[in-house]
This record gives C-alpha cells, structure tokens and sequence, in this order.
C-alpha cells in the first residue's frame, strides 16, 4: 500500500474509533432559542470581533486557567477592551509568564482546582485588591485522556472541572454581587449532554464505586458545571447578577496533550483540521461575559454565541438534578463553602 494512502487510512481509522467520544454537528443536536436575544455572531466569528468597540475600562475579570489556550485568549481580549483581568495558572509562575504577555492591565494569582484550599486563597487574594468583581470567566479544566484517580475520596476529572470551580465561585459570589451588573460564564461542553452517565450524574459513582469510563467522567463534570449555572441562576437576582453555561467548541488547545495512542494520533494529527483556532473557541465565553444584549439573561447555554436548546435527550436543563447535586455538592465540600 503506497504510503499516502496508507496515511489516508489511519486518519479515517482513527476519527471512526473515537467518533462517539467527540461532539457532533451542532445543528443536529441544538436549536437557537429565540426567546432570548440573539447576536449577529456564529461559529466563526471571534473573541475580537465580538468585542469589537465595548470599552470595558472599569471593568474587573477573573479568568481561570490563563496561561494556555481559550483561556489566554480570553484574558488577552478582555484586557485589550480595557478590563483589569486576574489570571490564574496552576501556579503563580505561569499566571505570572501568562500575564508578562498581556498589554493592558492584570494580575496573576494561583489556582490550583485540585486542592480546595488553594480555591479559597486565590478567592480571598482577589477580595484584597478591593474591587467588584464584574465579569467571573470559569475556563480552567482537564480532558479526559486520564486514568481513575481519587482526589480527597472522589474522582480527579469531577473534582478539577466541578468542585473547585464550586469552591472558588461561591468565595467570589460576594465579589460578583457588588458589580453593577455581575456575570458568571461556566464553560462546559457538548459532552455534558451527549457523554454522560444514565441519569447524568451517576451520584453512586462519584467516588470510584463502580466503572470508570474517562469520557463519561468527563461529560458528568461538564454537565454538572451547567447544573451549577443553572442553580445559581435560580439563586441569584437576575438584575443585579447572571450565572450562564456555555460550550466553546472544538478547540486548537492542548486539552488533548495527555492523549495516546489512536487518540493521540486524532488529536495530533487529523483534528487540527477541522477544530476552531483559539480566537473562535474564546469567542462564545467572552461574547456572554460582555455583550450588552445579553444584561439580565441568566440559566440560558450558549453554543457558538447563541442561546441554544437542545434537542436530544439532555439534563442540561434539569432543575430537580441540579438541585439534588446541590445538596450532595455542599456535603461534599462543607466548610470551603
């Protein structure tokens, strides 16, 4: 076999193997909701173009996970319009590295989501430059190219994606809510309603009790971040603070480096192809942080800039579900809340 079309042959190989695990199309599995305001802005469209003429001088963001990515990106952007932007990196090194790079004005904190004391001191270190906090971005988190591990008695990926963000947004809440109008962006993913568990979150599960299957894990983390969206959403006053979920897209980032094998392969060679660059996968979260439309739409998910439904069977919407994690999500934080 000549070896172009041996080459031609692994690709198609590899995208059918992990075909299940990825995303699919947006237009079959969503729909725009027109009941909410919808933006002149797409697929393609990016985080400078949705941007493009707000002055957010005065304005104050946190962005999790800075240093790489979406996350770069959007603290890049956010500073570019004229926001003071904390960072965070898993260390204070690379928040530091990440923020030398920006033009405008920010600040580096660490923020390790593993460790929930590390949550609360990077909350208490923003309260102590004294200012409201009018834009929350929660971008930080892992793929699912990881073997099981406990983290404190319970799954790595739901406690990076999910528990340390919960830790770290309900310290910062009394910072959002003294904003004129504070915003909480979750990003979640696609995988939170096509890669999840039966039942969507599998609460007999959370601490290895039975199989473990990463992209599951993975979707149950994404899903619960859009619980927690929806739950502060009921929580909060619309008018004064809005909590919303969103999902990037695929994405050129290094969310698959840990990837191995025919995933690898995928991720390394074949998905550069057809992913979003960076400035269009930072454009969704940054779109909802900012846009003026958008004042007082809170619990809403948003997929390519716009508000979306969806329309396969999904739990992304489920206020029995969220309220439940709710309860089992303060038993298993208790007091860093």
């Amino acid at each position: 076999m000549p070896s172009i079309h041996r080459r031609q042959f692994l690709q198609i190989s590899a995208a059918a193997a992990l075909a299940p695990t990825l995303p699919a199309c947006s237009a079959e599995q969503v729909v725009i909701d027109t009941s909410l305001p919808v933006g002149p802005f797409g697929a393609k469209s990016t985080a400078e173009e949705v941007t493009e003429g707000l002055d957010l001088s005065g304005k104050t963001a946190l962005v999790t996970g800075c240093n790489s990515g979406i996350g770069y990106e959007t603290m890049r952007v956010l500073a570019r319009r004229g926001a003071h932007v904390i960072g965070t990196g898993r260390t204070l090194e690379k928040a530091q590295k990440a923020c030398a790079n920006i033009e405008g004005e920010t600040t580096p904190l660490a923020l390790e989501l593993s460790d929930f004391n590390s949550c609360v001191d990077c909350a208490e270190q923003a309260a102590e430059l004294g200012k409201p906090l009018d834009i929350l971005i929660l971008n930080a988190g892992i793929g699912s190219f990881y073997e099981f591990e406990l983290i404190n008695g319970i799954e790595k990926i739901f406690v990076i994606n999910y528990l340390g963000h919960v830790v770290l947004t309900m310290n910062l809440l009394p910072l959002v809510q003294a904003a004129p109008s504070g915003r909480i962006v979750h990003v979640g993913s696609q995988m939170g309603y096509m890669r999840t568990p039966e039942g969507g979150i599998d609460f007999d599960n959370l601490r290895g009790e039975g199989e473990y299957e990463a992209s599951r894990a993975y979707g149950r983390s994404k899903l619960a971040n859009a619980l927690f969206s929806l739950k502060l959403s009921q929580m909060l006053d619309p008018a004064a603070s809005t909590s919303n979920v969103i999902h990037p897209g695929f994405v050129k980032t290094n969310i698959g480096r840990n990837a191995k094998g025919i995933a690898g392969f995928f991720y390394n060679r074949v998905a550069p192809v057809i992913q979003k660059s960076v400035g269009e996968g930072a454009a969704t979260q940054v779109y909802v942080a900012t846009a003026p439309a958008l004042e007082g739409v809170s619990g809403a998910y948003f997929e390519d800039c716009n508000p979306v439904k969806v329309v396969v069977p999904n739990h992304i919407f489920d206020r029995e579900l969220a309220d439940r994690l709710w309860r089992e999500t303060q038993q298993m934080l208790g007091n860093y809340l």
